[in-house]
């Protein structure tokens, strides 16, 4: 593996004036007839023009004489380099991917779609370039992979309200917390930096979403129900407490189971109740 290192090159202005100088010697030989000396500081010119290039804000030079990596230009400006370097340019700035809408299944098994958008950026040159062959291209595709993987391994919502398990509905900035740390270790062969990654599309594919609509709403009535009755049952406890305590009336026990059946219809109702006077007993 090839180190990153710096390079530190010369000024491209201090070059140009060395530039005008060779055109100068040049033109003086050549009108003194000294055409071969003349025509090889030409060539020397043409040369020497080669080696200038800009690097621009947040951007980098990746320079390479026949195949031996000599350093990396990040200094922003106008320089001058060897005319026999290869240059590689790369930008440090930060990019954005927003990926495709993937259709998999969740650790159940239900299909899903998921698409996720990723902030990268690339934090070591020479493994971008000599590393992997296209480094954008190894971005998406194992952004992809890191997605897919995310989603085979959680399901996508769960139907227990006392489960406590992460799913991906659910799961919010932790969700998104292992999605980034899944492809900085991925991305980290390439000298990529993965700086937020957030989950953008979520939804069951639908051919199920119907069905799993109809759960989540029969989910909901049943918790609902659940807190109703616990809730009821509570106040009916309370009541025959009070009434006992304070001595309103003496119940017995088929009043008393009377009162909890009237208790529990009045307050598990979903309807308002009509009330019925009774002026007689219970006893025949």
């Amino acid at each position: 593996m090839v180190n990153e290192t710096a390079f530190k090159p010369l000024s491209g202005y201090l070059m140009i004036g060395v530039e005008l100088l060779i055109f100068l010697g040049a033109g003086v030989f050549q009108a003194s007839n000294g055409v071969v000396m003349g025509a090889l500081l030409a060539l020397l010119a043409v040369a020497v023009l080669r080696g200038f290039f800009v690097v621009n804000p947040n951007e980098s030079q990746v320079l390479v004489l026949f195949g031996d990596y000599q350093g990396t230009v990040k200094e922003s400006g106008f320089h001058w380099v060897n005319p026999f370097f290869t240059r590689s340019m790369v930008s440090l700035r930060a990019n954005n991917l927003n990926g495709a809408q993937l259709k998999v299944n969740d650790k159940l098994g239900n299909p899903i779609e998921i698409a996720a958008v990723i902030v990268w950026q690339v934090q070591n040159t020479t493994k971008a370039i000599f590393e992997v062959t296209d480094y954008k291209q190894f971005v998406v595709i194992q952004s992809e992979a890191a997605v897919r993987h995310l989603a085979n391994s959680y399901s996508y919502d769960h139907f227990d309200e006392e489960e406590t398990q992460i799913t991906l509905r659910s799961g919010g900035e932790k969700v998104n917390e292992m999605l980034e740390k899944e492809l900085n270790d991925r991305l980290e062969r390439a000298g990529i930096l993965v700086t937020e990654a957030r989950i953008s599309h979520l939804a069951y594919a639908p051919e199920i979403a119907h069905a799993m609509l109809q759960r989540q709403q029969a989910t909901a009535v049943v918790a609902a129900r659940r807190q109703i009755v616990e809730g009821a049952v509570g106040m009916v406890e309370m009541a025959l407490e009070k009434l006992s305590e304070k001595k309103i009336v003496e119940l017995d026990e088929e009043r008393k189971a009377a009162m909890v059946s009237n208790l529990l219809v009045v307050l598990c109702g979903e309807k308002s109740v009509s009330p019925v006077v009774n002026a007689g007993t219970l006893h025949p």
